[in-house]
């Protein structure tokens, strides 16, 4: 069975900057796929062009087993986007602003009116529905973009960044509904820049820098790639009688001594083994431990690790 939407070898240039270069990926129907990058990593040419407002000089995307090249009304009836930049009219109230997007996306009559309800009752503003959208929160106004993006009950829905600057309980009720609509069958590109939302909604994810796919696989196998690691903290005046044995590091902080062992997963208890060996270690010097962290594999340590540290404009 062919996946829902297909992006194969994707390349754009603008001038000379390439903005995407060999992009490859897929989403299936009822998943949810992360799209995760850093500034200017190529993210929003990629989805520029999945929406057909962007030709790329070469590589295919394709729609159901379809080829798509530009603006084919027919797909862009079955996709939904929510943009990061909020679309709505401030003047208009909650539901005049789905009446009109709703036309445009050709619902009329009762079919409109229906979508309408159902928009407004899956995001929590149906008692707010006759309220001028300049009148809500920064959340309520992030959930009324989201209304808008499944206001046609999309096959594909593209979410770029839809939970910047709200509260938490917005921001819960939100993942929510993305949750509701995978389970409903439609699939969803997840672009955003918060790791736990990612780890906590998506099945799948893409990492892309310099307009490459990095890496691109399920969240588990992505995770099963981050070692584990302890700190232990030590006084920095045990640093003169420390030598560090194998496998691992140290360094000065301003906090004191830090030494980090790093897990092998290839290698069952290894993590265990070492820290016995460091805890020793300590006993027999007589040098005393102040702190210990355990660091469990998360998405943010590989994604800082293959785009790097480094802050971007």
């Amino acid at each position: 069975m062919a996946a829902l939407l297909e992006v194969s070898g994707l390349r754009c240039t603008f001038g000379s900057l390439t903005a995407v270069r060999d992009v490859s990926f897929e989403v299936n129907g009822g998943e949810v796929f992360g799209l995760l990058g850093p500034n200017g990593a190529g993210k929003t040419t990629t989805v520029r062009i999945i929406c057909g407002m962007q030709v790329p000089d070469s590589g295919e995307v394709r729609f159901d087993g379809q080829p798509v090249r530009g603006r084919r009304p027919d797909v862009q009836q079955r996709l939904g986007v929510v943009p990061q930049n909020l679309a709505v009219y401030p003047d208009l109230n909650a539901q005049e602003n789905l009446l009109f997007f709703g036309a445009l996306y050709g619902l009329h009559g009762s079919d409109l009116r229906r979508a309408v309800d159902r928009a407004l009752s899956v995001t929590g503003l149906a008692d707010r529905r006759r309220d001028p959208a300049g009148t809500f929160s920064g959340g309520m106004q992030r959930r009324l973009n989201f209304a808008i993006g499944i206001l046609h009950s999309p096959d594909l829905l593209i979410l770029d960044e839809p939970t910047v600057g709200v509260d938490p309980q917005s921001r819960r009720h939100l993942l929510d509904c993305v949750r509701d609509i995978q389970e409903s069958g439609t699939g969803v590109i997840y672009v955003s820049h918060y790791m736990e939302e990612v780890e906590a909604v998506c099945q799948r994810v893409a990492i892309i820098d310099h307009g490459r796919v990095l890496k691109c696989d399920t969240l588990a196998g992505l995770l099963s790639e981050v070692p584990r690691e302890v700190d232990l903290l030590l006084p920095d005046s045990a640093a003169s009688r420390w030598q560090d044995p194998p496998g691992i590091r140290s360094q000065i902080t301003e906090d004191g001594l830090l030494l980090t062992i790093t897990d092998d997963p290839s290698v069952p208890e290894q993590l265990t083994g070492r820290l016995a060996a460091v805890m020793q270690q300590l006993a027999e010097r007589e040098l005393p431990l102040q702190n210990i962290r355990t660091q469990e594999p998360g998405l943010e340590r590989l994604f800082l690790e293959l785009t790097g540290h480094e802050l971007r404009d």
